[in-house]
């Protein structure tokens, strides 16, 4: 079975201040966020990946962008956080793992061929930056045993900041699906990961990128950030 991937792209993204959906902010190189993303999913994970895009803010303009992938459509997008997007999107994944992302992420390319051993492993994971650790992140801490104890931007004494691509396990997924439908409408989906690693001993991995660039685009200096590592300006962290 080929990769699972859903891309989360229901949000208003206000902080970026566009007029539509943030994954068609358009870089330097001409492309949009998420058209690099499908080109770099599709490039590692093989042509045959099944996508699927969670819509909301101003669907159609995603839709007619990428007509080659299929949709959930998050209706109530304008009253509900990340958690909710991907649970509509787990709930109707096929059997096995689900890889998911953030519509707002610009990464080097070979960032996600270094996770094909991850995804081979069908371990849940998520992806961080040990170099960073900035106050208004995700950030996380591990537990005895090196696995992720804490997800939330409220963590204290972080080892560093999730970057939002995640993978979770055919294993795990039920009872994540469970805990992302307790969570209140305004959480993230660390939330329901946070959960799931409390309420049912789910063990998650954190999975060090640090010598990728990755950008998280909510504001404009994140913009600039990404179109710096695009230009290959940018040093080997973002």
């Amino acid at each position: 079975m080929s990769t699972q991937v859903a891309i989360l792209a229901a949000g208003l993204g206000t902080r970026l201040g566009r007029p539509f959906p943030k994954p068609l902010t358009r870089l330097t190189t001409g492309e949009t966020i998420m058209a690099r993303q499908l080109s770099c999913l599709r490039s590692a994970l093989g042509e045959d990946t099944r996508i699927n895009i969670v819509v909301g803010f101003k669907h159609d303009l995603i839709m007619e962008a990428a007509p080659d992938v299929t949709f959930t459509y998050n209706e109530v997008f304008d009253q509900t956080n990340t958690c909710k997007s991907l649970l509509k999107t787990l709930r109707l994944s096929a059997d096995g793992g689900v890889l998911w992302l953030n519509g707002d992420v610009v990464f080097h390319p070979e960032l996600m061929s270094s996770l094909l051993p991850e995804l081979d492993r069908d371990q849940s994971f998520v992806c961080v930056n040990t170099s960073s650790v900035a106050e208004e992140e995700v950030k996380y801490i591990l537990d005895a045993d090196g696995h992720i104890s804490a997800l939330s931007k409220q963590v204290v004494g972080a080892l560093g900041e999730a970057v939002g691509i995640n993978y979770v396990s055919a294993a795990d997924k039920a009872d994540l699906i469970a805990c992302l439908d307790e969570c209140a409408p305004e959480d993230y989906f660390e939330r329901g990961i946070e959960m799931a690693i409390a309420g049912h001993g789910q063990r998650w991995r954190a999975v060090d990128i640090s010598t990728y660039d990755c950008v998280e685009v909510d504001f404009e200096d994140d913009l600039r950030a990404a179109n710096a590592l695009l230009d290959g300006t940018a040093g080997t962290t973002q």
